[in-house]
């Protein structure tokens, strides 16, 4: 039985109730995203980031620090020209400072210099930061935070006001953040967002506080803008929503300053799948899985194989008891329908599989339900378990194997020998080359290539001699590459396992090799790589 949208856990009475109502995506990852360690966007990566969030259905983009730099500015210069469809661009900054008139504070000319429709104002709301921070009156900070959203909304700016640190500052003092809230309501503020900027906030604290604030502004827009650092970012955006705020802020993969920011990847299904709230289409939904690894792509970072929803280990079952039940109905162990995401459904096939977790992946296949090739493959996969080898992140090599156990593999070349040279030269510099010798049915190939090292040029030298035979093989490159000591007390004659990311222009597969001698343990992985696009993309 698979799943179906009919399939879900029945909404409550109160869940039902919130079906049209329309919760705001507002996305910051070109802004918070941006300041997660590690992570840099060139304008070139904004840009495409921006393009692909406005494609998601996100209402609000915010672009960035208009007053930072001269990146920032250009950025919303260039986006302008993007034709976006369905976000609103947001340039962020801060309220004035102390001292200086609305008119000639940098931060509020940048914003209106980019020419973004609307601004995010970050204003202090908490009295410690105020008097601490800020260093400026109670009462200076009340004038401070109204003139701004009275002067961008007199510059006809679509106006968020940010309320920093307004949970902290609320528990400490909520008699002052509430007279913030208030006075830039007055003001005209279109939407004020509550932030627990520190992280801090538990859930319950997070609901009953901005129930009270919707409760008394009603019915201007409240968002909610939660980080990460107790672990409950994604939960404290749930209960903001469920105590009445309407936008909600977060990052793609929940990248964010320290532990970051709620993660939209799953916030959104959340809202939409247990929840019942209007978010995206669900057409826009399936689509995260692309827009997860997309972004994980541009910055950088490698992505969360466990992350919910869009992960891909989220979807991934590996004991045999799992698969049967799996096998007899989707429900057993899942949630959801991958499909709904975006995801895929993956039988992973290890030292603790069943033969169902082999069948499985002979449905997936779509192979005939082989009881008898799948006990043989078991025992194979067993076998080579046993020598070092791991299938879990080898895709690639299992379906080889199901192949030359089904006696279906025809190798597409013959290796006649291989050598690698490692050179430091007295310059100190260090020169690979890969000398690779192979034959292709009644022709043979001698190629030289060099590389930055033994993979690298390997990797070169086998795919150049190859070219002439398989064009698609131009397509392809090796994305990742891990070492594994399999048995640590063996010491030097310890063996290796290596795995080998590849990928094309549609899709990424991985392929593992082991042996006691790391350059042959490369070369297995690096041979079924190859065989496996050829398999793929046979040539005719």
């Amino acid at each position: 039985m698979e799943w179906c949208p009919e399939s879900l856990p029945q909404l409550t009475a109160e869940q039902m109730s919130t079906e049209m109502t329309t919760i705001k995506l507002y996305d910051t990852t070109l802004r918070d995203g941006m300041q997660a360690e590690g992570v840099s966007f060139s304008l070139e990566d904004k840009l495409a980031i921006a393009k692909c969030l406005d494609d998601l259905g996100v209402a609000y983009i915010e672009g960035g620090y208009a007053a930072s730099n001269q990146k920032e500015m250009r950025f919303f210069e260039e986006v302008a020209g993007l034709g976006l469809k369905n976000a609103t661009i947001v340039a962020f900054g801060n309220t004035r400072r102390a001292g200086k008139s609305v008119e000639e504070d940098a931060s509020l000319r940048a914003m209106l210099a980019s020419r973004a429709s609307a601004c995010a104002l970050v204003g202090k709301t908490s009295e410690f930061h105020v008097v601490r921070v800020l260093g400026c009156t109670l009462e200076e900070n009340l004038k401070i935070c109204a003139e701004s959203v009275r002067y961008m909304k007199q510059h006809d700016l679509e106006t968020l006001f940010d309320a920093e640190h307004f949970f902290d500052g609320y528990k400490a003092n909520a008699e002052y953040t509430l007279s913030v809230l208030d006075v830039v309501a007055e003001a005209g503020a279109d939407v004020i967002v509550l932030c627990d900027t520190n992280g801090g906030c538990l859930p319950t604290e997070i609901y009953d506080i901005t129930k009270a604030v919707c409760d008394r502004l009603a019915p201007l827009e409240i968002g909610i803008h939660t980080h990460n650092d107790t672990e409950c970012a994604n939960a404290n955006s749930l209960a903001g929503v469920r105590a009445g705020a309407r936008q909600v802020q977060g990052t793609i993969n929940g990248l964010g300053e320290r532990c970051g920011n709620a993660n939209l990847c799953t916030v959104i299904p959340n809202l939409a799948f247990k929840m019942g709230y209007d978010v995206l289409t669900p057409e826009r939904i399936k689509s995260l899985t692309e827009v997860s690894r997309f972004v994980s792509e541009v910055s950088n970072v490698s992505p969360v194989m466990n992350m919910p929803y869009v992960g891909e280990s989220a979807f991934a079952h590996k004991a045999g008891l799992h698969v049967d039940a799996l096998r007899k109905s989707k429900k057993a162990y899942e949630h959801i329908s991958p499909d709904m995401i975006g995801n895929e459904r993956r039988f992973l096939i290890s030292e603790l599989s069943g033969k169902s977790n082999v069948l499985a992946e002979l449905e997936k296949a779509r192979i005939s339900d082989d009881a008898d090739l799948a006990r043989r493959i078991l025992r194979r996969v067993q076998s080579l378990e046993n020598e070092g080898y791991q299938f879990e992140a080898a895709d690639a090599s299992f379906q080889l194997l199901v192949k030359a156990e089904m006696g279906v593999f025809k190798p597409s070349f013959e290796l006649i020998k291989y050598h690698v040279n490692v050179e430091k030269r007295r310059t100190g510099e260090m020169v690979t080359e890969a000398t690779v010798k192979l034959r292709v049915g009644e022709a043979t190939e001698h190629v030289v290539e060099e590389g930055d090292g033994p993979v690298d040029a390997l990797d070169a030298a086998l795919r150049k001699s190859l070219r002439r035979f398989y064009p698609p093989l131009g397509d392809m490159h090796l994305f990742d590459y891990k070492v594994r000591v399999v048995n640590a007390k063996a010491g030097t004659a310890a063996r290796v396992r290596v795995t080998i990311e590849s990928r094309d222009k549609e899709s990424i597969w991985g392929t593992v090799g082991v042996s006691e001698n790391i350059i042959e343990a490369s070369w297995l992985a690096l041979v079924d790589s190859v065989e496996y696009k050829l398999h793929k993309d046979p040539v005719v």
